[in-house]
């Protein structure tokens, strides 16, 4: 992970490439949204029902994530799903079919709101492409309860970096270490994501996958809730260079981290 505070007011339009919501599918969207509302101090709303059920996390009245219903029948993995800004969805999508990408809905109107697209890496990992509309994406930063930073884990970063800086325009900065594959992905000199190679060392129910950090005020306070709240630690809150951090899951079992700004 690469520090990348923000302030709390974000720019009024993503820039593209730059990760500008959060989306999570369940089965149960009512017992979720007690989880994160008591877990985050999120409120909901309803957002755009073209893929069924879904609502809009608010912090302080200001929209944070997205938490959609799974059809009954679709046994998909349950997992956050981090959008990249695009001001051209019909061109991003066919760029990443021809870097050997996936688009797997899309693009798709929702409502007034923008336009979508839902897709996955070369090497599997899954992630969403937002063109905005009326709905900017996350409009807070930098506080409990918001989005901090997004994580690829995946088996290697040489070709799938490829595929992003391609897709999306990233410039890279990789870490020069012989035993630590990482690169982290910057759009007009910022840092916006990282991605990070681990091999073989990945959850074989999981595969590559996007794990998306949520600032917390207290790392080691906020798993005691979510365990309360029957979430799951993974990884319990230990030091890292960016403020103490805890790897988590949810009752249904989407994978996220927890991370404790240091300041």
């Amino acid at each position: 992970m690469t520090e990348a505070r923000g302030s709390a007011a974000p720019p009024a339009r993503h820039t593209p490439g730059t990760p500008c919501w959060v989306s999570l599918m369940v089965h149960g969207l009512a017992a979720t949204q007690e989880f994160y509302g008591s877990l985050f101090g999120w409120e909901f709303v309803p957002g755009p029902q073209q893929l069924g059920p879904y609502v809009r996390a608010l912090l302080g009245g200001q929209e944070v994530a997205g938490i959609g219903q799974l059809p009954p029948d679709r046994r998909l993995p349950v997992a956050w799903t981090p959008y990249l800004a695009s001001d051209d969805i019909e061109l991003t999508a066919e760029t990443v079919r021809l870097c050997g990408g996936t688009v797997g809905v899309g693009p798709l109107d929702a409502g007034d709101a923008g336009r979508l697209v839902i897709g996955s890496d070369p090497a599997g990992a899954v992630f969403g492409v937002w063109q905005a509309a009326a709905h900017l994406g996350t409009s807070v930063a930098g506080v409990p309860g918001t989005p901090a930073w997004h994580e690829l884990l995946t088996f290697e970063t040489v070709s799938v970096a490829k595929f992003y800086e391609t897709v999306f325009g990233y410039e890279e900065e990789p870490v020069g270490s012989a035993d630590f594959d990482h690169v982290t992905l910057h759009v007009g000199g910022r840092p916006v994501a990282g991605l990070h190679g681990v091999g073989h060392t990945l959850p074989r129910d999981r595969g590559p996958h996007w794990m998306t950090y949520f600032e917390v005020a207290d790392a080691t306070d906020s798993t005691r809730l979510l365990t309360d709240l029957g979430g799951h630690v993974l990884r319990p809150p230990h030091d890292s260079p960016h403020g103490r951090v805890a790897t988590v899951a949810d009752p249904e079992g989407a994978r996220f981290a927890l991370i404790e700004n240091p300041g």
